[in-house]
């Protein structure tokens, strides 16, 4: 199928649930209850995934595309969404089935107030290529965390992940959050916030810290990887998913874990430069994932686990350090937090993983 007539398809399939999830949930109950299938469709059970826009992302439609879930007997349908944090309640009320994105603070309190969402495998894990750059005319006075005491450090949001990271890095000194000025903005906007000295510094991700760098905005400073977070890997994005439909529906939801474990694992085959890259660098840009192929090329991926396995570790202590920060309120459980039984199956039912490209040296997705 020419990408043209690819990502025609790929609309049919998304658009009635994207023009109902803007109406809200009731919306999208409607529109899923009217929209009419075809009938060899209708003996199917359709799931829909909400998901975040990104490199890792491109496993959902590879899936899509490459017939997994249709051999699963599973109609999917796919829905962009802006953070994983907007799909709490559709999630909690089984209206979207499945939400693959970022680990923030939201996830945690949804739980933790009761909510009936579980995290139900591993999408995205160390190397996860975030990086702290300084403001290139500040290179030779921040030299140690301690050195970011009343500084404006920007993350990529409120409770984001980045917040985590940058925590951890205050805590290797003995200081917090308190300690430095906060300010949370979008990647897009960092470099120039940078170059007009409204920032000191920023915690970055490829392609936008490559362009900070090249224009000699700032330089790069620290990789959080690297002594600073406590459990490696760490997770970083995941599948979120309904715990009312993975009780009432086990057997459909093992299917789709299974597809997507497969669709993960034929993305660590690309990220290890393996026969597949080209196809799958072709299925970002037919979906707008990135416009600029040879760009997603060069860019270092981020890592995900070939099994879909959940750091449960790494997890606690991204929940302990935004509890102590103040972005999470109650506790629960911690077998309230993740479901990975069907990923572990999933993991059985393949087979070990084994990378094609055997001269790759590159870490993760092992």
């Amino acid at each position: 199928m020419d990408q043209s007539r690819r990502r025609r398809a790929y609309r049919t399939i998304v658009d009635p649930v994207e023009m109902a999830m803007k109406a809200g949930a009731l919306g999208l109950a409607l529109a899923l209850g009217g929209f009419a299938l075809p009938a060899h469709a209708q003996k199917k059970s359709v799931v829909t995934i909400a998901t975040v826009l990104s490199v890792p992302s491109v496993a959902n439609f590879w899936a899509l595309e490459k017939g997994y879930f249709r051999d699963a007997g599973v109609d999917v349908r796919i829905e962009s969404i802006d953070t994983l944090s907007k799909a709490m309640s559709l999630l909690a009320t089984d209206q979207i089935q499945l939400a693959q994105g970022g680990i923030n603070a939201g996830f945690f309190n949804a739980v933790g107030q009761g909510l009936p969402v579980v995290m139900a495998l591993e999408s995205g894990s160390t190397p996860v290529h975030h990086n702290f750059l300084v403001r290139a005319d500040l290179k030779d006075e921040i030299h140690t965390p301690r050195d970011l005491k009343g500084r404006n450090v920007a993350v990529s949001g409120v409770g984001a992940l980045s917040v985590y990271e940058l925590g951890a890095l205050m805590e290797s000194v003995g200081m917090s959050l308190a300690d430095v000025n906060v300010k949370p903005l979008g990647f897009t906007q960092m470099a120039p916030a940078l170059a007009s000295k409204a920032l000191d510094v920023a915690l970055m991700v490829a392609p936008f810290s490559d362009f900070a760098v090249a224009q000699n905005i700032a330089v790069p400073w620290i990789d959080p990887e690297e002594g600073y977070i406590r459990d490696l890997p760490m997770t970083s994005l995941a599948y979120l998913a309904s715990a009312d439909w993975i009780r009432n529906n086990r057997d459909i939801a093992g299917k789709v874990v299974q597809a997507l474990v497969r669709a993960g694992r034929d993305y660590c085959q690309a990220y290890h430069h393996g026969a597949n890259r080209g196809a799958m660098l072709d299925m970002m840009v037919a979906n707008g994932i990135g416009k600029d192929r040879a760009q997603l090329d060069a860019i270092d991926w981020q890592s995900r686990d070939p099994d879909g396995a959940v750091n449960h570790a790494s997890l606690a202590d991204i929940r302990r350090l935004y509890k102590k920060e103040g972005f999470v309120e109650k506790d629960a459980p911690d077998e309230r937090y993740v479901d990975d039984a069907l990923a572990a199956d999933a993991a059985r039912a393949l087979g070990p993983f084994e990378i094609e490209n055997k001269a790759s040296v590159l870490k993760g997705c092992r």
